[in-house]
């Protein structure tokens, strides 16, 4: 090791690092941000690692010692120290620290890293996160109960104006959007470089108390969106940072649905391939802080994810009560108070979301039942849903020996899917081909063979 990194052969401390974890190519692809297949040339030395922040990240991604690299690695500057600036604050330091101002701007830096474009769009089976258990529940106690610092800059550059904020919120409004219809892959990189616009107007502009908080509310909004798109794409690490720091602006900007958003990716991250326990913790301390903003479309959103966490841990009866919570909230209609960025939520999405939770509960019938009534209620232009939800449907259905419907919703579920660029959905469409697998004849084949099109299509 002491070599590799003494001579810079990140080929040779690639393949050594696996042989002591032990991890898969595609494990350490996914950690560093590169791709399996670059990895792979790499280690054989076909390619070699040059350019400057490509090679720092590596390094920084598996915790390179600093006393062995003749590099300055953001994991070695000192936050506290004169002159430093936010791009040389440490990289995976978004969880440590006073929740000030300075750490805010610096977490937001640190959510931009990792190169979206060049990592696949098949996620690993084995993933990976920054944190979890009792770390992620400190981490989300203090976003709960932190001081907020003043937001105000009297610095030399331009003045923030009104417009110049309504345009921002604008441009991760249109990019939500676009995500909901066409999927991550189109869209992670543009909330990078949005994010990195926000980035420089909160660290060198000008700009009054009350636009601060605004521009750490947009922030917060860009961050989470960011992190959502990683985490579709199946990039776990990256959209685990990206919404951690999404929480520092969320709480500068003094508006807890921001914050609340956050958790709520949070808590899907963690019931799909984390600890389901860390979903339900996030989402009681999100319905905490929102409880008396009379929100009842976030707060059902809140209950919904909550209710997975309780169906992939088992708790049938926590489960059925946090989604009979959601139905009710959901009934009362939108309130005056709901997040904008909330406009997806109805009563598809609670009726979805409950068959989920009965498909992870066993109850396969009940489940099946539940996505067919989504599937007319559902946001028309949210395609990526959809298409889960009748992938999900499928499933249902042939598990609970439904075959005509499971070949509908399975067909519903493909044609959709070619419209939309996720790896998540990828890994939904999958499981429906085992269970297609699983009934041999001729309406199954033909579906198998229409999706391994359709996959190919996507990866192409």
């Amino acid at each position: 090791m002491r070599d590799s990194l003494a001579e810079l052969d990140f080929g040779k401390l690639s393949k050594r690092i696996r042989e002591i974890v032990p991890l898969r190519q595609d494990d350490l692809a996914g950690i560093t941000g590169l791709t399996q297949g670059y990895l792979s040339r790499l280690e054989a030395r076909r390619v070699q690692l040059t350019h400057i922040d490509r090679i720092i990240e590596f390094l920084d991604t598996v915790g390179a010692p600093a006393d062995l690299v003749r590099l300055p690695l953001r994991t070695t500057a000192d936050p506290s120290a004169p002159g430093r600036n936010a791009s040389s604050l440490p990289a995976h330091d978004d969880t440590a620290g006073p929740w000030t101002a300075r750490r805010m701007v610096a977490a937001l830096h640190d959510a931009m890293r990792g190169e979206p474009a060049a990592m696949p769009m098949r996620p690993s089976r084995r993933h990976f996160l920054l944190l979890a258990g009792t770390a992620l529940s400190a981490y989300i106690h203090q976003w709960g109960i932190a001081d907020v610092e003043p937001l105000e800059r009297a610095l030399g550059g331009a003045q923030v104006t009104q417009a110049l904020v309504d345009s921002l919120q604008g441009t991760i409004d249109s990019l939500r959007t676009m995500d909901a219809s066409s999927g991550s892959g189109l869209v992670a990189g543009l909330a990078r470089a949005h994010l990195s616009v926000l980035y420089e107007t909160l660290n060198s502009a000008s700009y009054t108390e009350e636009i601060g908080q605004r521009l750490a509310g947009i922030a917060a909004d860009t961050a989470t969106q960011l992190g959502w798109f990683h985490f579709d794409a199946g990039h776990h690490v990256l959209a685990q940072r990206a919404l951690l720091a999404a929480l520092r602006p969320a709480h500068a900007s003094g508006d807890p649905r921001y914050g609340a958003g956050a958790l709520s990716y949070l808590a899907i991250q963690s019931y799909s391939i984390g600890d389901p326990r860390d979903a339900v913790t996030a989402m009681q301390a999100a319905r905490e802080k929102v409880r008396t903003l009379g929100s009842s479309h976030l707060e059902a959103m809140l209950l919904t994810r909550q209710a997975r966490g309780h169906a992939k841990l088992g708790e049938r009866q926590a489960c059925l009560r946090a989604l009979g919570l959601a139905a009710e909230l959901e009934q009362l209609g939108p309130a005056e108070h709901d997040p904008g960025w909330l406009y997806w939520m109805n009563w598809g999405e609670i009726l979805g979301q409950a068959g989920s939770c009965y498909l992870q509960l066993g109850e396969h019938k009940t489940a099946a039942d539940h996505f067919e009534q989504a599937a007319s209620t559902l946001n028309p232009a949210d395609l990526r849903t959809r298409a889960l939800f009748a992938s999900r449907a499928a499933s249902a259905h042939l598990l609970a020996d439904d075959r005509d419907g499971g070949f509908m919703a399975a067909d519903a579920a493909f044609t959709l899917a070619s419209k939309v660029q996720s790896a998540r959905l990828t890994e939904h469409l999958e499981q429906t081909v085992e269970h297609l697998q699983a009934i041999p004849g001729p309406q199954s084949n033909e579906l198998i063979e229409r999706s391994r099109q359709v996959m190919a299509a996507k990866e192409s």
